[in-house]
């Protein structure tokens, strides 16, 4: 019996010793999912690199030569928002570089199960397992590798897609506000002088300005509020509200000079202002954050994110017209009659907590939001398909599209114009920016000085060739007339000399 045991027992520790080899064997011929770069073709690695290389050159090499392009022709404010986009830039590498050194170390790190099931973005199929270092466990991982690397794509998504946003609304802006420069060349004719001449004399409420703004406007905020709401999407800035203002931001800080270019000075206040919404600040960074944490499952977070901006954008542009309705109102308050042209005062307690500057972070705030659902769509779609969790409700997918494209067409088209016009109704005006208006200026003036006296020059190099040939002609003549007079005569001598025969 011993030996039957023992013969049965050694049969079936060679059959259990034969299974595992033949399993171990299985196992190692089944194919890895990854594989490491010792088994990937170099030419493969070579290929992969230099095209990395080139394209990451490229982009610095353009972005050198834009660089270049804009101190050639003097863009100041550009510049420096091309060296706050470097930045950014930056920042961005140095995230690709964490979330790549660090992404394997964060993926072992192991938390409870039931801490892993709360707060989720999507609802988890109970038939759903995960098996990974943690399972071993009994816990799970705190984000997974492939987690991690969808979070990076996210966030370049993000980084590039507010940059993108940033200079289509910036550029559709100032499409908009291209008829201002008909306008300004207006401001030199003889009718236009004519009709702000300080000798006429007219009712307040009977000028263009005052018919538009006084009609039917009170002190109440609430009416205020109620017109001027409606009042933006109707001819947000006319053209009596950019000459009225322009005349009274002239008045306050040119002493009257009225061959100052103010749409040119807008323009460039623009561009100044573009370096500052450009950049991702750490704030804006923190809101990411915040609304990363509270997408949970049937809060549709990302619907209200999309309804922010709008809120915002048109709050904005009420306020900016309520601006210069209240100036239209203090003018109607100076007096019954003016002289010339309507004068606004210019106050910054006509803002938001006496600071202009103050609107600027406001139209920050909702060119990142809009950007961030927009990229947020855009980066479910790409990693996850239209018909993911994320995108369970079709009716709301289409209602967050349109308030971002209603978003971005009122930011463009109304806000950003009266955003450029009124914040320059401050008590205070950008000496910066008016510094290189009259450097160009200055410069252009030197440039007529110098064509102007090349072609006198010219002119005058003229004049004396011409008056040295007629001099030389003039002495070939005197010289040729002394010559004939020198000369014998030989027809007198022979017809008085005596016949030989």
């Amino acid at each position: 019996m011993a030996v039957i045991a023992s013969s049965s027992s050694s049969s079936s520790s060679s059959s259990s010793s034969s299974s595992s080899s033949s399993s171990s064997s299985s196992s190692s011929s089944l194919p890895s999912s990854v594989v490491s770069l010792q088994y990937t073709p170099t030419w493969a690695v070579a290929i992969v690199c230099f095209c990395i290389i080139a394209i990451s050159i490229g982009l610095e090499k353009f972005i050198h030569l834009f660089c270049a392009w804009l101190k050639r022709h003097r863009k100041k404010a550009l510049i420096e928002a091309v060296e706050k986009l470097k930045s950014e830039l930056m920042v961005m590498g140095f995230i690709s570089l964490l979330l790549a050194v660090l992404q394997r170390p964060i993926s072992k790190i192991c938390i409870p199960s039931k801490v892993e099931r709360k707060m989720l973005p999507c609802r988890r199929k109970p038939s759903a397992v995960y098996y990974d270092h943690c399972f071993s466990k009994g816990m799970v991982s705190l984000i997974s590798e492939d987690g991690l690397h969808q979070l990076h794509i996210f966030i370049f998504v993000l980084a590039v897609m507010h940059v993108v946003y940033s200079t289509i609304t910036m550029g559709l802006g100032r499409a908009k506000m291209r008829r201002w420069k008909t306008w300004e060349k207006e401001t030199q004719t003889v009718e236009y002088q004519a009709s702000t001449d300080p000798s006429r004399f007219r009712y307040t409420r009977e000028t263009t300005f005052g018919r538009r703004h006084m009609y039917g406007f009170t002190k109440s905020s609430l009416n205020l509020w109620i017109k001027c709401f409606f009042r933006q999407f109707f001819h947000s800035v006319a053209k009596v509200d950019f000459l009225t203002l322009r005349h009274g931001f002239i008045a306050t800080h040119m002493s009257m000079n009225n061959s100052f270019n103010f749409q040119r000075y807008i323009e460039r206040s623009l561009e100044d202002d573009f370096k500052a919404v450009i950049g991702i600040s750490p704030p804006l960074w923190l809101v990411v954050v915040i609304f990363m944490l509270f997408n949970v499952h049937g809060s549709n977070a990302y619907l209200w994110v999309s309804l922010i901006p709008l809120a915002i954008v048109l709050l904005l542009g009420a306020k900016l017209e309520i601006i210069v309705a209240r100036m239209a109102l203090q003018l109607k308050e100076q007096g019954i009659i003016i002289r010339g042209a309507p004068l606004v005062q210019p106050n910054d307690e006509l803002f938001w907590f006496g600071h202009p500057r103050f609107l600027i972070y406001f139209l920050h705030l909702t060119l990142f939001l809009n950007a961030f659902e927009i990229a947020f769509f855009i980066w479910i779609t790409y990693e996850f398909g239209l018909r993911s969790c994320y995108h369970e409700y079709l009716e709301l997918i289409i209602a967050r599209l349109v308030i971002a494209v209603s978003v971005q067409v009122i930011c463009s088209y109304i806000t950003l114009p009266l955003y450029a016009l009124v914040t320059q109704m401050g008590s205070q005006y950008k000496s910066a920016v008016l510094e290189e208006e009259v450097t160009k200026i200055l410069k252009e003036w030197h440039e007529r000085v110098k064509d102007k006296r090349k072609h006198e020059k010219h002119a005058q190099e003229q004049s004396n060739s011409i008056h040295s040939i007629s001099n030389h002609n003039r002495e070939e003549d005197s010289a040729s007339s002394v010559r004939t007079a020198q000369k014998p005569d030989v027809t007198s001598d022979v017809m008085t000399s005596p016949l030989s025969f």
